[in-house]
């Protein structure tokens, strides 16, 4: 009985926070997505199924498609990046990997919005990436800003953190001893990464590949400032629900649906990683 008390004293106020500030409106939304938008804006408390239905509307499927394939690949990318820089981290001398790890994180010591910002002055055609083109001899001019892939360079450069933190984790933890024992089977270090390295390193693998695509599959202000609002993504679709067509039941259902998809993303990591756990106690 001690015991329980005293969990219920230490977990009390994380719990409550949870509930009041994250479960009540995620409540609020659920119940707001099966009613009607008022003539008007607001809300009219009649149950409806037509939110669910609109939302695998054509129109509204191509946004989910753009945004699953920018997200697709801005994690795709961080993993080829990503994954070099946590090897060199992790196996870099003990008295350089807090500084090496200082380096990752030092971007978050200003705000995402900023650094953002940054990158407009970055990819205009008049900006310090032309300049240094025409500087070199090159008449060409990259006509990046607004577009897609300037889309994807902010993601990538906001989030790549995301993925090598838990890559170094995962690579950290790794024995040498299963390389060594590789090469000395005659394996290259091809082989040995391809078939000892890279499996057992999965866990981290999945892990910073969600980190990285959740938050990219919603993320609204990169698409607003570097795509100019020219290429409409899921984020920005729901935060105009919510902002502009004042259409709260709506924006509602297309936040639960995305939820849903996330939620069955973690459902696999989970399955995957409870697969490596059995694995290894098995061996």
């Amino acid at each position: 009985m001690k015991n329980i008390v005293q969990r219920s004293i230490l977990l009390g106020p994380g719990l409550t926070w949870l509930a009041v500030f994250l479960l009540a409106p995620l409540a609020i939304l659920f119940v707001y997505s099966f009613y009607q938008r008022g003539a008007f804006g607001g809300v009219v408390f009649e149950f409806t199924l037509q939110n669910y239905a609109r939302a695998v509307d054509p129109l509204f499927i191509r946004v989910f498609g753009v945004s699953l394939k920018i997200a697709g690949v801005t994690t795709g990318l961080a993993l080829l990046i990503g994954y070099p820089v946590a090897y060199t981290i992790a196996t870099s001398p003990a008295r350089w990997r807090t500084v090496l790890l200082g380096l990752v994180v030092l971007p978050f010591w200003t705000s995402y919005l900023i650094r953002t910002y940054a990158w407009i002055v970055l990819l205009n055609s008049e900006g310090i990436l032309n300049r240094l083109i025409s500087a070199i001899g090159f008449n060409a001019r990259l006509e990046l800003l607004y577009t897609q892939t300037a889309i994807t360079i902010g993601l990538l450069y906001g989030y790549l953190p995301f993925m090598i933190l838990p890559l170094y984790a995962a690579i950290e933890r790794l024995n040498p001893e299963y390389g060594e024992a590789a090469a000395d089977l005659g394996a290259t270090p091809l082989r040995t990464f391809l078939t000892v390295t890279f499996p057992l390193t999965l866990r981290g693998v999945f892990a910073g590949a969600l980190f990285v695509f959740i938050p990219s599959l919603g993320n609204f202000f990169v698409p607003e400032l570097l795509g100019g609002g020219q290429e409409l993504l899921l984020g920005n679709l729901i935060r105009d629900q919510f902002l502009k067509a004042r259409d709260w039941p709506f924006g509602s259902a297309l936040a639960f649906l995305t939820m849903g998809l996330i939620m069955l993303l973690l459902l696999v990591q989970a399955r995957l990683a409870n697969r490596d756990r059995q694995a290894e106690a098995n061996a």
